[in-house]
């Protein structure tokens, strides 16, 4: 399915005025204004024909939270992360529980994992 990049667009927008709790929480405490090891983050960033939960551009790095809608599209987010590496992305993806549960583990695994991300990257 693919979609005009002024219709993603327009519903990127529409994203990011209606955040899941997690996605709101995750923004707010780990990702806003550089808080993750300084890099900058967007929120609901189009990339082809999709839509990242969020993005750091400097990382070519892509965080999905992925909910119960997401319980059903296995596939589907396989796909996406199959086309997103093809770009050079990185795809690190979290549940809704994990967020909201245990937002201290996903800090600690995002700053090892962005840590390793960010060795790998300066050695191109």
């Amino acid at each position: 399915m693919f979609r005009f990049m002024s219709e993603l667009k327009a519903l990127a927008r529409e994203n990011r005025k209606n955040p899941t709790k997690a996605e709101e929480r995750i923004w707010y405490e780990l990702l806003q204004n550089k808080q993750m090891l300084g890099h900058r983050f967007l929120r609901q960033k189009p990339i082809g024909q999709f839509i990242a939960d969020f993005y750091c551009a400097e990382l070519k790095l892509v965080i999905e939270i992925d909910g119960q809608s997401h319980d059903y599209k296995l596939e589907h987010d396989e796909e996406r992360t199959i086309e997103l590496n093809k770009r050079g992305i990185t795809v690190f993806r979290y549940t809704n529980d994990e967020v909201l549960q245990n937002l201290e583990a996903v800090r600690a695994d995002l700053e090892r994992r962005i840590t390793s991300l960010s060795v790998s990257l300066s050695k191109i």
